[in-house]
């Protein structure tokens, strides 16, 4: 390995190491108290996963999972599923799985990683690619989420489904309410990114995967659907 591939890689790792530890810092108290605060505006996450057509076995991976609150959800609708989550917060996961344990949810499989690092079998140790990947109110807080959901793609089977639901531009609800909202959520980092919408209509345009986006809520937020192609 010549100077700069070893610069490169250490740079890289130093920027994960950042990241890993952002995250925890973070977290380390909200963890607490999550999933009682978020369940008020975090609107459309059972929307999405009620629509999510999931099958007996199916490979299926949220990024950015969190609490686990989602995959517990989809584990006790659909306990033949193999269910996985990552998260760049060790201490979410420690509650994770304390939550994951305390619901008796057997088929949750949750690993520490970066969304746009990981790799369904370095990661996850799967022989075969996911089925399904969801993004649920976690592309707000990714800094590179282009890469991450380049990455989501290249770890989905031909005709699988990648899957985001987050908060959109608010465009139809009054400006004084816009303008609170984005204070609070600028508090935890969070933003819509202005830019995500013209790039999923290109993944789109490029015939690389389909796309179905539907605003909800007055576009207090969105879901989207890629079928990978």
């Amino acid at each position: 390995m010549n100077n700069g591939e070893t610069d490169f890689q250490g740079s890289k790792i130093k920027d994960q190491s950042s990241a890993f530890d952002a995250m925890d810092r973070m977290y380390r108290l909200q963890r607490y108290f999550y999933d009682v605060t978020r369940k008020f505006y975090l609107l459309g996450r059972d929307q999405l996963l009620r629509e999510m057509d999931v099958r007996p076995g199916d490979r299926i991976l949220e990024a950015g999972c969190g609490t686990a609150r989602n995959l517990i959800v989809l584990g006790k609708r659909c306990p033949d599923a193999r269910l996985f989550g990552l998260d760049a917060s060790s201490a979410m996961l420690e509650t994770a799985r304390a939550k994951v344990e305390a619901a008796g949810v057997e088929n949750i499989v949750l690993k520490t990683a970066l969304a746009d690092d990981f790799k369904y079998g370095d990661t996850f140790g799967l022989s075969e690619p996911f089925d399904k990947i969801f993004f649920s109110y976690s592309i707000s807080m990714i800094p590179p989420w282009r890469v991450s959901i380049e990455n989501a793609l290249a770890n989905l089977k031909p005709g699988g489904e990648l899957f985001i639901v987050d908060f959109y531009d608010q465009a139809d609800l009054p400006k004084p309410f816009q303008r609170l909202l984005k204070w609070w959520l600028s508090k935890f980092h969070v933003q819509f990114w202005a830019d995500l919408m013209p790039y999923l209509d290109e993944l789109g345009r490029s015939g690389s995967a389909s796309l179905e986006v539907r605003p909800l809520f007055r576009r207090y937020s969105f879901l989207a659907r890629l079928k990978k192609l």
